[in-house]
């Protein structure tokens, strides 16, 4: 029993540093694809599509992220959009959750 127990606290201890390797990566992409110019980092749609992301994903997540329509997302924003493409991949690989936000919109939050 105990043996089991300790099998099972190495496997969360594994998907915890994956985890915690999945969000390293989100802050690090963020930072390589932000131009700056000597400001707070913005993405904008151009720097997004450098990846191999599905361009209509892409135009999903910053038509619904781009509140103020200035073509860019902050830290936050860009967040918000992570999600966004991890919920329309889970929808593809899963065929669950196809229904987006249960009629509602996010809740706006504010910029950074």
């Amino acid at each position: 029993m105990a043996q089991t127990a300790e099998v099972q606290k190495g496997s969360n201890t594994t998907a915890m540093a994956r985890l915690e390797q999945v969000i390293t990566n989100i802050v690090d992409v963020f930072l390589e694809y932000a131009d700056d110019d000597g400001k707070k980092p913005q993405l904008n749609i151009e720097e997004l599509k450098k990846d191999k992301i599905n361009a209509d994903d892409i135009g999903e997540a910053m038509e619904m992220l781009d509140k103020n329509h200035d073509g860019e997302v902050n830290f936050r924003e860009f967040c918000r959009c992570v999600c966004v493409l991890a919920r329309c991949y889970y929808q593809k690989k899963t065929g669950k959750g196809g229904k987006k936000f249960k009629g509602k919109e996010p809740e706006a939050e504010q910029e950074d």
